[in-house]
C-alpha cells in the first residue's frame, strides 16, 4: 500500500530511544509500506544521531536507515506523513494532541487518550470498525488531516484478542484474570534486579485498572456517535515476574451460552480474520494459536509465535467457579505495543486515512525562476 505517488508512507517515531520506540524502529526496517524518516525524543537526545543517542537493547544492530537520523525535539515539525508515539505518559497527552492538531495522524501506544470518548482504542482483529470514530474526533477537536488512534495496554492486548472469538460465538459475561508480566514491560532500566530476581512483585501501578476498563471499550460498539461499553464483569490481578519478554495470563471466563471444551478450542483455533486484515504486512490470518501440551504456552518458547503477533492459548479446561479457564501468552513489546501500533497504521493506510504531507525539503526549497 504505497502512497498515490508510488512512494512509501513516511513514518516518524516519538520516544524513539525507549524500549517500545526501539522496537518500532526495528519493525519499520524494510517494511513494504512504510519508511522511517524521523525520530524524536527528550531534550537529552535531541541534536544527536540516533546511533549516538540510543542505548540499543534489542537483538541485532540498529537498522542502517535509523543510525544517521538526527533526533528532533517533540515539536510537530517532523518530516513524515504520520507518527507513532511511544512516549512516556508524562508527556504523551499534550504532545500527541499537538501533532494531531498540526495535521499528523498519531498512532499511540501511550495510555493518555485510550479512554477518550472520541478516540478509537483499536485491535484490528477485534474492532476495526471503531476507526470510524476518527471522523467524529476530527469534528469535535477541529483537526484537519490529523487524528489520534491508540492501541491497548500490553496485557489487555493478548487477553482481548483471545476473548474476541469467545464473545462472537458464545457471548461473555464475566472474566477473572491473573497476569504474570515480563520485565520488558516496565521499560529500561525497569525493575531493580534485587527486587525481582528470584521474586514476584504483586503490583504494577495502574495495570489492573487498565485491564478492567479497556476490554469494555474494545469489545463494545461504536454506534456512529459514541462508544458503548460491552458491560462485562472483569477482575484482574497483575504481577511482575522475572521473565524478559512475554506476558502470561491465566483467565477464567463465564459464557452466555453453554459450550463444551472442544467447542471452545475450535472457536479459538478457527478464528480467522477478514481478507483485508490478512493482507496487511503485519497481519496474521489466524492470530490465535492453540496448543495441546499440558505445559504450554511458555514465554521463552512461545512469545515470538507469529513474529510476536500471535496470542498463544493452552490448558483449556473446565472452571469450577465460572465455565472455562485457559492460559494465554502474548509478546508484550510486539502484539502488546509496537506491533499493535504498526498493524493499526497498516489498517488505516489501507482504508485511506493516511495522507501524504509536503516534505520539509520540498517546503523549504528555493522557488525556480525562469
Amino acid at each position: 500500500m504505497s502512497r498515490r505517488d508510488g512512494k512509501k508512507w513516511r513514518a516518524g517515531v516519538l520516544g524513539a530511544t525507549g524500549m517500545v520506540g526501539q522496537r518500532l524502529v526495528k519493525l519499520l526496517a524494510d517494511h513494504p509500506w512504510f519508511e522511517l524518516t524521523g525520530v524524536a525524543a527528550s531534550e537529552r537526545s535531541t541534536g544527536k544521531t540516533y546511533a549516538d543517542a540510543v542505548r540499543w537493547h534489542l537483538e541485532g544492530p540498529i537498522p542502517e536507515e535509523a543510525r544517521k537520523l538526527v533526533v528532533k525535539d517533540l515539536e510537530p515539525t517532523l518530516d513524515c506523513d504520520f507518527v507513532f508515539s511511544a512516549l512516556d505518559s508524562s508527556v504523551a497527552g499534550k504532545t500527541e494532541e499537538d501533532f494531531a492538531r498540526a495535521g499528523y495522524p498519531v498512532l499511540s501506544n501511550s495510555k493518555n487518550h485510550r479512554m477518550d470518548p472520541d478516540v478509537p482504542l483499536l485491535i484490528p482483529e477485534v474492532n476495526a470498525s471503531h476507526a470510524e470514530a476518527i471522523r467524529v474526533q476530527r469534528k469535535n477537536r477541529g483537526y484537519d488531516t490529523g487524528f489520534i488512534v491508540t492501541n491497548p495496554n500490553c496485557s489487555t492486548a493478548g487477553l482481548v484478542l483471545v476473548l474476541k472469538p469467545l464473545a462472537d460465538v458464545f457471548g461473555l459475561e464475566k472474566i477473572f484474570v491473573v497476569t504474570l508480566q515480563a520485565l520488558s514491560g516496565a521499560g529500561y532500566p525497569g525493575v531493580p534486579s534485587l527486587d525481582i530476581l528470584g521474586n514476584v512483585v504483586p503490583f504494577i501501578s495502574g495495570e489492573e485498572e487498565k485491564m478492567e476498563a479497556e476490554p469494555q471499550k474494545l469489545l463494545g460498539k461504536w454506534d456512529g456517535s459514541r462508544f458503548i461499553d460491552a458491560g462485562l464483569g472483569i477482575s484482574a490481578h497483575c504481577n511482575r515476574v522475572p521473565v524478559v519478554d512475554g506476558h502470561l495470563e491465566c483467565a477464567s471466563v463465564r459464557l452466555k451460552k453453554t459450550a463444551t471444551l472442544d467447542e471452545v478450542r475450535e472457536a479459538l483455533r478457527s478464528f480467522e480474520v477478514s481478507p483485508e486484515l490478512a493482507s496487511l504486512p503485519t497481519g496474521l490470518k489466524h492470530p490465535i494459536v492453540v496448543q495441546n501440551e499440558d505445559d504450554r504456552p511458555q514465554p521463552r518458547k512461545d512469545a515470538n509465535t507469529g513474529h510476536g503477533m500471535a496470542a498463544v492459548v493452552g490448558r483449556v479446561r473446565e472452571c469450577p467457579l465460572l465455565d472455562v479457564k485457559l492460559t494465554l501468552l502474548s509478546h508484550n513489546l510486539v502484539r502488546g505495543a509496537a506491533g499493535a501500533a504498526l498493524l493499526n497504521a497498516e489498517l488505516l493506510a489501507a482504508r485511506g486515512y493516511l495522507k501524504a504531507r509536503i516534505s520539509n525539503n520540498a517546503r523549504n526549497a528555493e522557488p525556480v525562476t525562469r
